[in-house]
């Protein structure tokens, strides 16, 4: 069979001019005001959303366009102070990624490798040193990873908790003391104007994670939490609350943000859930193989069974599903070994068909993959089953996605939608209840999340969408950085301008407004 890598990007060649990336020209209309907010003492609190991260990584030239950063220049119009953010002055190649005692301890950044025509990490090793400790507060106080609950969390800045996961590597290069939270570092800078977008890591690490972690509702004690599990309820409430309350404390005014549906951003919309054409597959022999003698007696066996809708024959002239493991149908494992062991044919490997069938399906188009499941499509599995596995069963029943079910960590099935579903709108009502209790303006990007997903013209005449970056034919509408869940700089740039409406709108402040189009999207190199 012939690589499945291609699915996701197929190769492109282009030629581009390299260019710097600036920021627009500076605003210094007087007619601008600050209305009735105070940007002397701006602090942005948040997730590695509000810190910049992009590409799968914090990097120093990305971390410019943080959308605080941006925030603060136009702050800057009308009075506001400056603004400062954690340094990585120690990411002297630019590639992001983390040390720990030397050791690398996160990957570099993606870029797109045109000679590939795909995403790829950039090639070198990181220079950012976690235990390199920074000890001081900053204006930006977004920590990549975090929860709500994290913020109040003493310990998650120390050194010593990084090793065991209790401890955040992000927070701990700045956290001015090992047992301080990044709430109190956050109060330390006496912000006069705040922005607090926090909440969307207590549903997507579940969603990232394929719906590997559970819901955790019922249980109010988070640090017995797994780090993909959804928080509870009323955990989030309470921790929300008090964050909210406290940065209110001494009278500052400020924006807090919902939380996106994260099934619609393009690290769960790009793999499709039909890629395996006739071609990708190998040609049309190998279609009527995989038919002949996997497939069509699959499905015999499990109509049998009353479920032969689980299974269909592969096609010639169409894109065939990915087959997929689903923890919600019922086990039919002994059942079919029974089944297959009373054929002849079949009786030799029945007890295989039984351990990797009893909970397979053919995907549907409710299903969304996870971003990475393209560079396991097709490719041999080395799960201990086939250890003792003969050939030629082996190579028939090893392709990943083909004959061999996708994991439950590259697939969210709809029933682990839902959950998702359910708990981004639970934790949005507890935001919009915590900003009308403190008469807060609010940003709602759950709402301009569902826009994006179907296009929307921005006041720069482009037309922009929420799709993967695919080539050149949308380059210039590509918001989303290569890991699919993050902005690029245009997107955070969008991101702004959105923040920026409710303030003109809830404290009658009169902002200048971002163009997008003038900052970068997506970083190309020749090779990598």
């Amino acid at each position: 069979m012939k690589k499945y890598q291609s699915i996701l990007l197929a190769a492109f060649a282009f030629s581009f001019v390299a260019c710097e990336p600036e920021f627009e020209n500076e605003v210094t209309n007087e007619s601008y005001s600050k209305g009735e907010a105070d940007f002397t003492t701006y602090v942005a609190l948040g997730n590695s959303l509000t810190a910049g991260y992009m590409d799968g990584t914090v990097y120093r030239s990305g971390q410019q366009y943080s959308f605080p950063n941006l925030l603060a220049k136009q702050f800057a119009v009308v009075g506001g102070g400056s603004f400062t953010q954690p340094s990585f002055s120690d990411d002297t190649n630019d590639l992001g990624g983390l040390l720990l005692m030397g050791q690398q301890a996160a990957a570099t950044r993606l870029i797109i490798n045109m000679s590939t025509g795909g995403p790829q990490n950039l090639t070198g090793t990181p220079t950012i040193e976690i235990s390199n400790l920074q000890a001081k507060a900053y204006n930006n106080m977004g920590v990549p990873g975090a929860k709500s609950f994290h913020l109040l969390a003493p310990g998650y800045g120390n050194l010593a908790n990084v090793a065991t996961g209790k401890a955040n590597p992000y927070f701990v290069r700045h956290a001015t003391s090992p047992n301080t939270t990044v709430l109190s570092d956050a109060m330390s800078m006496n912000p006069t104007f705040f922005t607090n977008w926090i909440g969307a890591n207590d549903v997507l690490a579940y969603a990232l994670s394929g719906g590997v972690g559970v819901s955790q509702e019922g249980n109010m004690d988070p640090s017995t939490y797994g780090s993909n599990d959804i928080t509870d309820r009323q955990v989030f409430a309470s921790a929300y609350t008090t964050i909210v309350n406290t940065l209110t404390s001494n009278g500052a005014k400020g924006v807090v943000a919902t939380i996106p549906d994260v099934t619609s951003i393009p690290h769960f919309t790009t793999v499709p859930y039909n890629p395996l054409t006739a071609e990708a597959l190998g040609g049309e022999a190998t279609v009527d193989q995989l038919n002949a003698q996997l497939l069509g007696p699959l499905k015999q066996i499990l109509t049998a069974l009353g479920q032969g809708n689980r299974i269909n024959s592969f096609s010639k002239t169409e894109g065939n599903a990915l087959l997929v493991k689903d923890e919600t149908l019922t086990d039919l494992s002994q059942q079919i070994t029974a089944v297959a062991s009373q054929n002849q044919q079949l009786a030799p490997i029945a007890g295989l068909l039984g351990q990797l069938y009893g909970q397979a399906r053919h995907a549907s188009r409710n299903d969304l993959f996870v971003l990475g499941t393209s560079s396991v499509i097709g490719t041999t599995s080395t799960a201990p089953i086939f250890a003792n596995v003969p050939s030629p069963y082996k190579e028939l029943f090893s392709k990943i996605g083909v004959t061999f079910p996708l994991e439950d960590k590259y697939v969210l099935v709809p029933a682990e939608q839902t959950i998702i579903k359910t708990a981004t709108k639970e934790f949005n009502d507890i935001i919009w209840a915590a900003a009308r209790s403190k008469k807060l303006a609010v940003a709602d990007m759950n709402a301009i999340m569902g826009y994006l997903t179907g296009g929307i013209r921005l006041g720069d005449g482009q037309w922009y969408t929420a799709d993967y970056f695919k080539g050149t034919g949308n380059m210039n509408k590509v918001l989303f950085s290569l890991d699919g869940v993050h902005p690029n700089p245009r997107g955070y740039a969008f991101v702004a301008n959105e923040i920026v409406k409710v303030i003109n709108e809830h404290y009658k402040a009169k902002l200048p407004m971002l163009v997008p189009g003038n900052y970068p999207g997506v970083t190309i190199k020749a090779s990598n």
